[in-house]
């Protein structure tokens, strides 16, 4: 399954990533803007000044910028997807088409759910004959060589408060679902950036001690689109 983009990407090479949300961008056809950086993280290994590079350019009504960086060469042949945002996107789609097969019994998709009072918000909750499984989904871009793929790519307070909820819910009884999306043409399979956040490390191996399901799924980028590949093992 290919999600394509819409419009069309544009390549580019990067000049420079900074204030974490800009990036000056060399087009092919010479010309050279300020784009959006659509991805909090530190970009290990995805922002090296040179770099090609794939963007959307839309000018509308209110924004400031011209367009978006999406796409990044990290290595020969191996792209990522730094545009965080889409990996919701793409996992929605994915799971309407049942291609997550351990999330595939769950007909009804709600997305953006909270379950308890002041608790954080949820990617999706998922409803079916067998019950509800509550998923969280993770972007991941940090290759660390020989296939191996890691998360977080810096300390992520929020990331871990996320674990924290999904043990306990888990704890509950409710089921509960960390899902990796992996938009990483290089990553075969993840792990624990036990490296940068050991205490997100932890906290992910307690949280699948306590019943929540740890899976990761390959979203391969492309210029032309982003493509379900299929599930990676993930070591913990």
């Amino acid at each position: 399954m290919l999600i394509p983009y819409q419009p069309e990407l544009i390549a580019g090479t990067l000049v420079r990533r900074y204030k974490r949300f800009l990036a000056d961008i060399r087009l092919d056809d010479g010309r050279e803007l300020t784009l959006h950086c659509p991805n909090t993280g530190s970009m290990q290994n995805c922002g090296e000044p040179g770099s090609q590079v794939w963007v959307t350019l839309q000018q509308r009504p209110g924004r400031k910028l011209p367009g978006t960086w999406e796409l990044v060469e990290t290595a020969p042949e191996e792209l990522a997807c730094i545009h965080s945002a889409r990996a919701n996107s793409v996992i929605a789609a994915a799971l309407e088409a049942g291609l997550i097969i351990p999330l595939a019994g769950y007909p009804a998709i709600r997305r953006e759910v909270t379950l308890t009072p002041g608790g954080s918000r949820f990617d999706f909750l998922l409803t079916g004959e067998s019950g509800s499984c509550v998923v969280e989904v993770k972007s991941v871009t940090l290759a660390l060589g020989e296939g191996e793929g890691a998360f977080p790519d810096a300390v992520s307070l929020r990331g871990q408060k996320h674990l924290r909820e999904l043990t306990l819910l888990a704890q509950s009884g409710q089921q509960a679902c960390l899902l990796f999306c992996v938009m990483h043409s290089g990553i075969r399979s993840m792990r624990p950036a036990d490296h940068i956040d050991p205490v997100y490390g932890q906290l992910l191996r307690e949280a699948a001690a306590a019943g929540v399901r740890v899976l990761a799924w390959s979203i391969k980028p492309t210029p032309l689109g982003l493509e379900v590949a299929g599930q990676l093992p993930v070591k913990l």
